[in-house]
Order: structure tokens, then C-alpha cells, then sequence
């Protein structure tokens, strides 16, 4: 069957909906709209309002900005957590990546994004300056910068140190076991792990 003549105008609109999903072309879309077509209607009924209820549902915890159910995450709801070392990050893959690794007992702040300006996004466009609130007002004896090891991940780097020094507040990096250009999101645990436990002052990285 050609993928530009479907059956059925439905079949199409469920095919052009999934190809819009990342790294998935028109053929593997049909694959998986077949797919749900062989599963019960109770099974198919459940994914989809999963998805609805994901979208509508779905918010941001207040202080770390990370994904949750409520308006506080289980991670700074914690209070076993050690809510004075703070690790910025770019997304919620970050925190789920370093998660896994068990090396790290803080609390995170997610940025929302690197500083970009080929893609047009500045600081402003990211979770920078609750940031720099929490750090003004005591709340974090360490900061570490657990960004990617790209020229996006580096800007954005430098442009929180140079905001953040003025507090006196030591300002880690995680240890360059993390290959150059790498994201963490597809860091191996053990690698990620290591950079976490071995993070170095970022000015010695300025030198």
C-alpha cells in the first residue's frame, strides 16, 4: 500500500499525527497506527487518554521547575534531600539521567534550555533568574553547572557564573568525563555518575 493512498481518511490522520513525533518518519508511523489497530479498544482507549491526561494534567513543581503530579516534586518535597546543593540542569531528561547514576542527594533547578542564539533563545527565555533569586537569598551553599558539554551548554555555563559569583557561593561543573559535545541524555550512568562525584570549581576551568 502507497503511503500517499490511504484506505481510509482516519488511518491517514492517525499516521500524519504520529509522524510528527521525533524520529519517526510516515512508514514507521503506519507500523505503529496498524499496531493499534490490533489491540483491544479497552487497551487502546487506556493509551490515549494517558497521553490526553498527560497534556492536560501535567505541571511544573514551583521550585525546581521539573516535571510533576503536583505542584512540588517528590525530589524537593524530600526532606531527606539536601536541599542547600543545587545542580542546574537543561531538562527533565538531565534530572532522570543523574538520577539513575545514585551519585547525587541535592535538589535540582531546571533551566528549561541552554542559551541558543542561533535558535533565537536568550536568558530570558529560560528559568534563569529564579535561579539567581534562590542562590541571593542563602538557599545554596553549592551550585553545580551539570550542563552539556556543547558551545551552547559552555555559554550558558559562563553566563550563570558570571551572574552567580558575586554570591560567594562555590560554583562547581561536573568533571570533563563527560566527552567534549556530549549530552548527558545519552551518557552512560557510570561515566555521569563519576563527573557528578569528581564536579571540579568552574573558575579552575576559566584558567
Amino acid at each position: 500500500m502507497s503511503y500517499t493512498n490511504f484506505p481510509s481518511k482516519l488511518l491517514e490522520n492517525a499516521v500524519a499525527e504520529f509522524s510528527k513525533l521525533p524520529g519517526i518518519g510516515r512508514k514507521t508511523a503506519l507500523r505503529l497506527v496498524l499496531h493499534l489497530l490490533n489491540q483491544p479498544k479497552e487497551d487502546v482507549n487506556l493509551f490515549g487518554s494517558s497521553i490526553i491526561q498527560l497534556r492536560n494534567e501535567i505541571k511544573h513543581c514551583n521550585s525546581c521547575f521539573n516535571i510533576s503530579d503536583t505542584s512540588l516534586c517528590d525530589i524537593c518535597a524530600n526532606p531527606k534531600r539536601d536541599h542547600e546543593t543545587i545542580c542546574v540542569v537543561e531538562s527533565i531528561r538531565d534530572v532522570m539521567s543523574i538520577e539513575r547514576t545514585q551519585q547525587f542527594n541535592g535538589i535540582y533547578h531546571v533551566l528549561g534550555g541552554i542559551i541558543s542564539p542561533m535558535d533565537g533563545i536568550g536568558p530570558s527565555d529560560l528559568k534563569i533568574e529564579p535561579l539567581i533569586q534562590k542562590v541571593s537569598e542563602g538557599k545554596a551553599k553549592e551550585v553545580i553547572l551539570a550542563l552539556s558539554t556543547t558551545m551552547e551548554g559552555d555559554t550558558t555555563n559562563f553566563y550563570l557564573y558570571k551572574k552567580l559569583n558575586k554570591f560567594k557561593v562555590p560554583i562547581t561543573t561536573i568533571a570533563r568525563g563527560v566527552s567534549i559535545g556530549d549530552e548527558l541524555e545519552y551518557t552512560d550512568e557510570i561515566t555521569l555518575g563519576r563527573s557528578i562525584l569528581h564536579r571540579t570549581l568552574f573558575d579552575q576551568n576559566l584558567q
